[in-house]
C-alpha cells in the first residue's frame, strides 16, 4: 500500500513539476547556466559560470541535447526554457521517496508519508524544483547523503559488521552534493547528529579517525569526478570572486515594498531576518501551517525520539544561519521547505492518532478513517497548485489573500518570467536600432535575437551614462523585482507615464514598457546627470 501511495504521489509530483515548465521566460541565473552549456557544447569543459559546480550544468546539457533531437526527430516543440529546468522538476520530484525514507528512518513511516505526501503537493516546494538553479539538486543529494548516514546508525546498532558501508555511501552521496553547489557546512548536521551520539554508553556507531579521513577521500573522489571543472584554475579565479562577492550584480533587494542592502556580508543591516519566516507563513497551505505549529511543540517532547535531534540540527545548521546573512532569495529555502512539511506531519499524525484512539470501531474502520484524514490533509495543498499553476512561486494563502502576490517578494516571485512578452510589445513598437533601458540586458539580447530584431540595443537601466544618452522613441522597461536603490528614481518618475505595453503574471502586473517623448526624456536625463 505504502509502495502504491508514494508511486501516485510521484506521478503527481511530476505532473504538477513539469506542465506547462516553458511557460515563464528564462530568469537572468538560468540565463547564465544556458550560456554556460552553450560554452559546453561548443568548446567542452570551461570555467565559466564557476564559482557554481558542474554536475548541473552537465545535467542540464544532457536535457539540452535530448530536446533538440525530439524536437528535430519526433517533431516535439520542447522549449529551451523547458529542457534547462528539466532536470531539477525531474530530482525535485524523486525527492519525493528520499524525504519518506529519511523521515521514516527519523520518525517512523506514518509521518514519512506525510511528509513525502506534502512535498509533493505544496506549491512552495513545487515552485522551488521549477527554477534552473542548483537548490532543488542539493536538497536531493542532502536527503540522499542523510538517508545513508541514518542507515548506517541504524545497522550498527542491530550489529551489522558491514554497517560502514552505509558511510561510504554518504560520503560518496555528499561528494555529488557538493559537485551541485559548494555548501560544505551542510556536513555539520550530520557530523553534529553523530557526535551526540559517540559518548552515550554501549553506542555501536562510531567511526574513529581513519575512517573519517576515509569518508573524506571518498568524498572528495566523488566530487571531482562529478565536478572536473574543479581542475580548472580559472574556476578557482571564478570562485574567489564570487566569495568576495565581486558578482554581486545588483546593490539591493525589494523585500514587502523597502529596498534593502543586498550582501551576505551586511549581516542584520540588508535584508530583514523576517523574511524565510514571512515566506514560510504566507506561502505554505493553510492546513500545513495548521499542523506546523502543534507539530514544532511536538519535536521537544522526548517521545518524538532521538531522530528529533536530526531536525533540531538541520535547523540550526542550515535555517539559522541564513536568518541573519544579508543576502537572501526565495530559493534558499528549498533545503529548509522539508522542515515546515516534518513538522506539520508530526502534528497532522499526532492528531489522527489521538482521533483514532477515541473511536470505539474495528482496526478496518480506523484505517479508513486515518485514509480518509491523509486524503483531506492533501486537498487544499492540490487546490492551490491548481490553482497557482504554472506560476507556483506567485502563490499566496488566505492568511494574507491574493492581492499581495508579487509584493512581498518581487524579484523571485516574477524572476523575469515576461521577457519574451516584453520583447514581443517591443518588437512591434521599435523603430530600427532603438535602445532598450532594463536591468537584465543579455537575457532581453538573447531574446531579441530569437525575436529576430538583433538590432536592437540594450543598456543597463542603473547605467547613468548610457541612460543619458536614451533619445526621444527609445524605451524604458520597469520590471517589477528589479527595482534597485540605482533605478528607482527612474521606477518614480515613470509609474504614472502611459505605457506601449504592460506584462503580467498570474494576473498581477510583471512589466511596464515606456516609450520616451520629450517630456519623460526630459526626466530620465534629470535623473542621469544627478
Amino acid at each position: 500500500m505504502i509502495a502504491l501511495i508514494l508511486a501516485v504521489l510521484l506521478a503527481v509530483g511530476f505532473a504538477f513539476r513539469v506542465h506547462d515548465l516553458g511557460a515563464e521566460s528564462l530568469g537572468e541565473d538560468e540565463f547564465n547556466k544556458l550560456q554556460t552549456v552553450a560554452e559546453y557544447r561548443q568548446n567542452g569543459l570551461s570555467s565559466r559560470n564557476g564559482e557554481h559546480p558542474f554536475l548541473m550544468k552537465g545535467m542540464q546539457a544532457v536535457s539540452i541535447a535530448a530536446s533538440e533531437k525530439l524536437n528535430s526527430s519526433f517533431s516535439f516543440s520542447i522549449p529551451e526554457e523547458a529542457a534547462l529546468r528539466f532536470p531539477l522538476a525531474f530530482f525535485g520530484t524523486f525527492s519525493i521517496v528520499l524525504l519518506f525514507l529519511v523521515v521514516s528512518e527519523l520518525f517512523g513511516r506514518s509521518i514519512g508519508l506525510v511528509s513525502a505526501a506534502l512535498w509533493a503537493v505544496e506549491p512552495l516546494a513545487i515552485g522551488f524544483d521549477r527554477v534552473a538553479k542548483e537548490d532543488s539538486l542539493v536538497l536531493f543529494f542532502f536527503l540522499l547523503t542523510s538517508l545513508f548516514w541514518l542507515r548506517g546508525q541504524s545497522a550498527a546498532e542491530r550489529g551489522d559488521a558491514n554497517w560502514r558501508r552505509w558511510v561510504w555511501f554518504a560520503a560518496a552521496a555528499f561528494g555529488a552534493l557538493l559537485a551541485s553547489k559548494y555548501y560544505l557546512n551542510l556536513l555539520g548536521v550530520l557530523a553534529a547528529y553523530y557526535h551526540s551520539f559517540t559518548r552515550l554508553p554501549g553506542t555501536k556507531w562510531g567511526l574513529g579517525r581513519p575512517r573519517w579521513l576515509l569518508f573524506f577521500v571518498i568524498m572528495g573522489i566523488s566530487l571531482l569526478i562529478l565536478n572536473p571543472t574543479l581542475l580548472l584554475p580559472d574556476t578557482w579565479r571564478e570562485m574567489l570572486k564570487f566569495s568576495s562577492e565581486g558578482r554581486v550584480g545588483h546593490d539591493s533587494y525589494e523585500y514587502i515594498g523597502t529596498l534593502y542592502p543586498h550582501k551576505v556580508t551586511v549581516w542584520l543591516a540588508g535584508v530583514p531576518w523576517t523574511f524565510y519566516y514571512v515566506l514560510a507563513a504566507t506561502k505554505s497551505s493553510l492546513t500545513t501551517l495548521a499542523f506546523f505549529v502543534p507539530g514544532v511543540v511536538l519535536l521537544f517532547r522526548r517521545k518524538m525520539g532521538d531522530g528529533r535531534f536530526f531536525v533540531f540540527f538541520w535547523f540550526f545548521v542550515w535555517y539559522l544561519p541564513f536568518t541573519v546573512l544579508g543576502g537572501k532569495f526565495m530559493r534558499y529555502f528549498t533545503v529548509s521547505e522539508p522542515l515546515v512539511l516534518i513538522a506539520a506531519a508530526v502534528g497532522f499524525c499526532a492528531a489522527v492518532h489521538l482521533l483514532s484512539g477515541r473511536l470505539s470501531v474495528s482496526p478496518w474502520i480506523k484505517s479508513m478513517v486515518q485514509g480518509v484524514a491523509f486524503t483531506a490533509l492533501l486537498v487544499l495543498p492540490v487546490i492551490d497548485s491548481l490553482s497557482a499553476s504554472p506560476h507556483y512561486r506567485m502563490f499566496t494563502n488566505a492568511l494574507v489573500g491574493e492581492q499581495v502576490a508579487g509584493k512581498y517578494f518581487p524579484h523571485d516571485e516574477f524572476y523575469d518570467a515576461s521577457t519574451r512578452e516584453v520583447i514581443t510589445a517591443i518588437a512591434s513598437n521599435a523603430r530600427q536600432g532603438a535602445v532598450v533601458a532594463c536591468e537584465t540586458t543579455a537575457l532581453f539580447e538573447h531574446y531579441a535575437e530569437k525575436a529576430g530584431r538583433g538590432d536592437l540595443e540594450f543598456v543597463s537601466l542603473s547605467d547613468k551614462a548610457r541612460v543619458g544618452e536614451l533619445r526621444e522613441g527609445d524605451f524604458v522597461v520597469l520590471s517589477t523585482g528589479r527595482r534597485y536603490f540605482s533605478n528607482t528614481a527612474y521606477f518614480d518618475l515613470l509609474k504614472n507615464a502611459p505605457a506601449v505595453a504592460e506584462t503580467k503574471i498570474a494576473g498581477v502586473a510583471s512589466d511596464k514598457i515606456c516609450q520616451l517623448d520629450v517630456s519623460t526624456l526630459a526626466g530620465v536625463r534629470a535623473i542621469a546627470q544627478q
